[in-house]
């Protein structure tokens, strides 16, 4: 039985941890940024594309030679 008061009392350290945890991340500004996470995924970068072409093409190239 004193187990379990102890395994309680340790989740109660480890809650508290992560809930001042949370509030320090809220205070520091981690979530004012709602708008541009839910949106960056419509938006492509248009080098990332084009050297995933090139990358594309020169393995084709490689591949018909062989």
């Amino acid at each position: 039985m004193s187990v379990l008061f102890v395994l309680i009392g340790v989740s109660m350290l480890v809650a508290g941890g992560f809930l001042i945890g949370f509030l320090w991340a809220v205070k520091k500004g981690q979530y004012d940024d709602s708008y541009s996470p839910s949106v960056r995924i419509l938006f492509e970068d248009k080098e990332k594309k084009s050297e995933e072409l090139l990358d594309l093409e020169n393995t084709a190239k490689k591949n018909h030679k062989s």
